[in-house]
């Protein structure tokens, strides 16, 4: 009992638990998804910029609205979109979307 109590005061330090690399490996894989995260959001903001750049006159969109209709007018920073005959309505180019004939 005497060298139970000794080695518990004795004045070693403890040593650390085994599996203290495992932080690590988690540590490596947040760093990843988070770089793949921040790489598919730029790779689909540029494809989305192209697509806007690609929006002509006469071009079918649909404003995220969901309002249908066919540019007119391309100025720098909007379009000028006809919903119905003799309607036209100007919007941001960032609320624009090219229209899949198909769901119409």
């Amino acid at each position: 009992m005497l060298t139970t109590i000794l080695n518990l005061i004795s004045l070693e330090e403890p040593t650390a638990p085994a599996g203290g690399g495992m932080s690590w490996i988690f540590l490596v894989a947040i760093v990843v998804l988070f770089g793949w995260m921040f790489w598919k959001q730029s790779r689909d903001q540029k494809k989305r910029k192209e697509q806007i750049a690609k929006l002509d006159k006469g071009a079918k969109v649909v404003t995220n609205a969901g309002i249908y209709g066919k540019i007119c007018e391309v100025n720098d920073a909007t379009f000028i979109v006809e919903i119905a005959p003799g309607v036209k309505i100007t919007i941001d180019k960032g609320c624009v979307f090219p229209a899949n004939e198909d769901k119409k």
